[in-house]
């Protein structure tokens, strides 16, 4: 049986790494849009996105914009496929009889 990934397990990063993964290689997200889309506070998703950025599951590039910082947030191809991987984990579990 394919083993589930702790890292994105945490339902905040789970449901982060889905929102990235259905986004074309390549293609980023406002920081700001993440957090609506998620519901989450800015302090909640900045440490969730930490930790998915150490483990190499995303990529965070800051850049200003009208002299205002911003952030924007990418899967990686690590990170899809490690995605893919849980996603395979728990249809595996939910198959099961």
């Amino acid at each position: 049986m394919a083993e589930l990934n702790e890292t994105i397990h945490q339902t905040v990063r789970l449901r982060i790494m889905a929102a990235l993964v259905t986004l074309e290689a390549g293609n980023e997200v406002d920081f700001t849009y993440l957090r609506d889309l998620l519901e989450v506070t800015d302090g909640n998703l900045g440490a969730h996105l930490r930790k998915l950025e150490e483990a190499g599951y995303i990529a965070v590039n800051k850049a200003f914009v009208e002299r205002k910082p911003h952030t924007y947030v990418s899967a990686t191809a690590a990170g899809r496929k490690v995605f893919q991987e849980h996603v395979a984990a728990l249809e595996s579990i939910l198959k099961r009889k």
